[in-house]
């Protein structure tokens, strides 16, 4: 296929947002890695699906499944689906061990080396990065469609987050497995399951799904960036894109999440409704509205801690 030039407004992305299943890590230092790794991929990139009508600019997820690295991309507004590829992960390993190690070497020399051996270090490093850059362009050709800088760019944040994949899928996983549902898996899902997994860390399968498309709340960052929880990785899913339709527990928080739910034939051996406001439709000032997405975290944090234990007993499992 041959590829067109850049179009500088629409080819690139915009966002990039990672797996909290597949991608796992509670370490602030690993999150500051995938962080720095994101926003120098989305501050400077040329980028786009080949062989789709849809237009840019585009988000791109995350995730890691068995040795495959899966490229979602999506709209960055609606999220809805664009492409996905997998990658697999087997033509990089060398060159992730040389990353880090190379990585390791330009460390130390910067810290105790001359500026002979930091230009020396230096110079491999690029050329690992150039090496990796052209492989993952090979890999994806007539896939994805980017320059070099990109690839280098996706190549450093594929680094950053493959040491922490959750090599199991969860069809595979013996843990126990929870889903949390709302009307657009934007505000009130995605917190649930992010304190769910900060309170049971390596221990649950926590997802979350709206009944229909929703989009990225900036509030929801906010409130939950001062508890330690990164939520500038979620990216909003619909029911439709739910795998397994067989849960330990399933837990509603809207009117028409608990409706959905029975429609779609969703089973778990424990299923609640917890009725909860959306703070998202609340008409009042700034201070107010967060006011009332802290009051949302916070409540949904008590609720969680003191439930979560007994319903997972009651689903034959522990946690």
């Amino acid at each position: 296929m041959e590829k067109r030039p850049f179009d500088p407004q629409t080819d690139r992305i915009v966002t990039v947002t990672l797996d909290p299943t597949t991608i796992t890590s509670v370490d602030p230092d690993e999150v500051h890695e995938w962080r720095v790794a994101i926003y120098d991929l989305v501050d400077s990139n040329r980028f786009y699906p080949a062989r789709v009508t849809a237009r840019g600019p585009y988000a791109l997820h995350l995730s890691i499944i068995h040795n495959h690295i899966v490229l979602d991309v999506r709209h960055p507004e609606t999220f809805n689906p664009i492409a996905a590829h997998y990658l697999s992960l087997t033509p990089f390993r060398s060159l992730i061990r040389d990353y880090f190690r190379i990585r390791e070497s330009y460390y130390e020399a910067i810290r105790s080396a001359s500026t002979f051996q930091i230009e020396a270090v230096d110079m491999g490093r690029r050329g690992l990065h150039n090496q990796a850059a052209e492989l993952l362009i090979e890999r994806l050709d007539n896939k994805l469609v980017m320059d070099l800088e990109t690839a280098r760019r996706l190549f450093t944040l594929i680094c950053a987050v493959q040491p922490y994949a959750a090599r199991v899928t969860e069809q595979e996983s013996q843990l126990p497995t929870i889903l949390f549902v709302c009307s657009m898996n934007s505000v009130r899902s995605p917190i649930a399951a992010a304190l769910a997994r900060k309170h049971f860390p390596g221990r649950l399968i926590a997802r979350s799904a709206g009944v229909r498309s929703g989009k990225v709340d900036h509030f929801v960052h906010q409130v939950m960036e001062e508890v330690g929880i990164d939520m500038s990785v979620h990216t909003p899913h619909t029911m439709d894109e739910l795998v397994a339709s067989n849960f330990d527990i399933i837990v509603t928080l809207a009117d028409d999440a608990q409706k959905a739910v029975a429609d779609r034939g969703l089973e778990a051996a424990v299923m609640e409704h917890w009725s909860t406001t959306d703070p998202s439709e609340m008409e009042a000032s700034r201070e107010l509205i967060l006011g009332a997405y802290r009051e949302l975290r916070d409540t949904m944090d008590i609720k969680l801690r003191g439930a979560l234990e007994p319903m997972l007993a009651r689903a034959g499992k522990s946690a």
